[in-house]
């Protein structure tokens, strides 16, 4: 049976490439382990573009709180972005996949400049692509950077990897009892002040009808299964 989705966005955090107990840096097991759920789901024939976090390197907003300018700080989380999308692209094509790292910021010696045909015609040519830098511009999260590269490459939906397995109504680590949603809608999402995504991402994802679909990447398998369409993690919509 084919796969629902025939082309994704995975948006990874940062701190999926890290030590596992603390997010923090590059960990090659970690790499390795996302790479090859990247690779199982690249060979069912599904097209697939991800957009990396910095997290584990370097958060532009919490820099900025020592006091650097924040446009500064989050160029510097920019590059961050590009590290792991550098460390995630070997670790895939150690996989046997063929990989092409693009950028929002011009870094031509070491990755593309993100070009939104040249991105879909690798797409379409069965390489995985990885989008780093986010934007381009400061004050914008890479969940935005997700929303809208996922929009412009017109993919089925944005699937966000995370160490919970869905949305809850409150932090299910701190609070006992805490419900997890199977659906919502983005109004439902915006209107509660659920910290899924940040308020422009969701709006974003609302005004071009782009479902996206949070689940627990750290669970092995759980990618596939996602793209084969089973019922994991909370599903964002819009109405009905």
């Amino acid at each position: 049976m084919a796969p629902p989705y025939q082309r994704i966005l995975l948006k990874l955090s940062g701190e999926a490439l890290g030590e596992r107990e603390s997010g923090h840096g590059l960990d090659p097991a970690s790499v390795q382990s996302v790479a090859a759920q990247i690779a199982r789901v690249a060979r069912l024939g599904v097209e697939v573009a991800i957009v990396v976090g910095g997290g584990n390197i370097l958060r532009g907003a919490e820099f900025s709180r020592l006091g650097g300018h924040r446009a500064s700080a989050d160029y510097m989380g920019m590059l961050g972005t590009v590290i792991n999308g550098l460390a995630l692209s070997d670790a895939i094509e150690q996989q046997g996949l063929e990989t092409r790292v693009m950028t929002a910021i011009g870094i031509q010696q070491v990755a593309e400049p993100f070009v939104r045909r040249r991105a879909e015609s690798h797409l379409e040519k069965g390489r995985v692509v990885v989008l780093a830098a986010g934007t381009g511009n400061p004050f914008f999260t890479t969940d935005t950077a997700a929303a809208l590269r996922a929009t412009e490459l017109s993919c089925d939906a944005l699937l966000k990897a995370t160490k919970v397995d869905g949305v809850y109504d409150a932090d299910p680590k701190r609070v006992a009892g805490a419900q997890r949603f199977e659906e919502l809608t983005y109004m439902d999402v915006l209107a509660r002040g659920l910290k899924v995504m940040d308020g422009t991402a969701i709006t974003l994802a609302m005004e071009n009808g782009l479902p996206v679909v949070v689940f627990n990447m750290f669970e092995e398998g759980n990618l596939e299964r996602v793209v084969r369409g089973e019922n994991l993690g909370t599903r964002i919509r819009s109405s009905g």
